[in-house]
């Protein structure tokens, strides 16, 4: 964003990227997604969702910037806003350095912000996590109605790696793949981990379907969100993870 000057209307397509701007400056978001639950309260024109935006909705709001991710925004719908003649800033965040460094792309490059407080406290507090005890290995569904697990080359994988917790199928080809029930309960785990998003998974719904597996039920928040909520990860996500020894 060098030689522009800096936005004063951004809609953000991605839950984390918003809380991360509402964060810093919630007087720059001019819309947001159906899914953008944090921060709680946020009174932002909602334009759709993640996959299906409004572009035209996104268009009349005459934002100065659009904040989207790889992973989470359709190319398609992408191509459309520039179409549209706007500009629009991906983000690509697999990994935990990855995170850092396109948050401060979006803060600081993209919305012409100071780079946030929070930020140095989050990259601090993973920067300092002690070296884990030992290592497990966990089954991680995204998704159920067919199961879908945490595949190669994701966030989430990355985050429970620095926690001690390898991902059973971080070397799947496919990055979300699609495993029968019978074929997770048989593998090489020593524990699921359970998020409550995408799939809402609960105690009462996810933990019958593993009955060999001790279970740990995690925020989604926390194991997917590249954003303020990182700064407290380290320590929820521990947690929910020692409880299920």
């Amino acid at each position: 964003m060098t030689g522009h000057r800096s936005p004063r209307r951004v809609v953000s397509l991605v839950p984390s990227l918003t809380e991360a701007v509402a964060a810093c400056a919630p007087e720059l978001l001019a819309g947001v997604t159906d899914w953008c639950s944090h921060p709680a309260g946020l009174d932002v024109p909602r334009i759709g969702g993640t996959k299906n935006p409004d572009v035209g909705r996104i268009a009349a709001l005459a934002p100065d910037l659009v904040i989207a991710n790889e992973e989470e925004n359709r190319p398609q719908d992408l191509d459309a806003l520039r179409a549209a003649g706007l500009t629009v800033l991906v983000t690509e965040v697999r990994t935990l350095d990855q995170a850092w460094g396109e948050l401060a792309r979006v803060l600081v490059a993209g919305c012409g912000l100071p780079r946030p407080e929070w930020l140095d406290a989050a990259e601090a507090a993973w920067r300092e996590l002690p070296l884990p005890a030992g290592e497990r290995t966990a089954v991680v569904p995204v998704w159920r109605r067919p199961w879908m697990v945490l595949g190669r080359d994701t966030f989430a994988g990355d985050v429970l790696a620095r926690l001690g917790v390898r991902n059973l199928y971080a070397d799947h080809a496919d990055r979300y793949p699609r495993i029968p029930l019978d074929a997770l309960n048989s593998g090489a785990a020593d524990l699921v981990v359970l998020p409550d998003e995408p799939y809402r998974f609960s105690a009462e719904d996810g933990p019958e379907a593993f009955p060999r597996l001790p279970a740990a039920l995690v925020s989604g928040r926390y194991l997917t969100w590249y954003g303020p909520s990182l700064v407290r990860a380290p320590a929820v996500l521990a947690q929910a993870l020692d409880g299920a020894r």
